[in-house]
């Protein structure tokens, strides 16, 4: 199982990219935070919301030094036919990891082995390859951007500020926390 400050499972799988097919390999990241996304499968029904408000905000995730990679048991061509028939899937930019051997899914503890799918899960992997959070959802349940983005910026500056640490509900510029001490003024 996947741990927290541990390094994340690399893989090596194919990939469908804005047009591409292409192999892809989580060290190919290396040096940015990533966002690692499992869904169900393609052609569902609460996966294109998720999807469709992750390419919505890719540029303000990129500018944050991430790269979300989403992953799913589906083929690369699968994936190919889903973009090319969803005006919303259509809109993504960033890599679909095709899992169509459950690797990626069984190293991070998100396969559902009765089912051949994914949970819901959301990796924050950090430049050095490190597992930083990590949260998991039931099928049923849509994840935020917002918190995601604002779990990225928090580990973002957690890595960034040495011994400091980011209080519930923190948001950049507001006061973060020095273990042992009072509340951190502004940045």
């Amino acid at each position: 199982m996947v741990a927290i400050n541990e390094r994340a499972p690399d893989f090596t799988e194919d990939a469908y990219i804005d047009g591409d097919m292409k192999k892809i390999s989580l060290s190919d990241y290396k040096g940015k935070w990533v966002v690692l996304f499992f869904y169900p499968a393609d052609f569902t029904f609460v996966c294109p919301t998720e999807l469709g408000q992750l390419a919505a905000h890719h540029e303000e995730i990129k500018k944050l030094g991430a790269e979300i990679i989403s992953v799913s048991v589906d083929t690369a061509f699968v994936h190919a036919a889903w973009h090319d028939q969803s005006p919303t899937i259509k809109e993504i930019k960033f890599p679909m990891l095709a899992d169509p051997a459950r690797r990626v899914c069984t190293a991070y503890g998100t396969l559902i082995p009765h089912e051949g799918m994914s949970l819901r899960a959301t990796f924050f992997i950090d430049p050095d390859g490190i597992v930083k959070a990590y949260e998991f959802h039931d099928n049923s349940i849509g994840r935020s951007v917002d918190e995601l983005i604002r779990k990225l910026q928090a580990a973002d500056f957690v890595k960034k500020h040495n011994g400091e640490v980011c209080p519930m509900n923190w948001k950049p510029g507001a006061k973060t926390l020095k273990p042992g001490m009072d509340l951190v003024g502004k940045i």
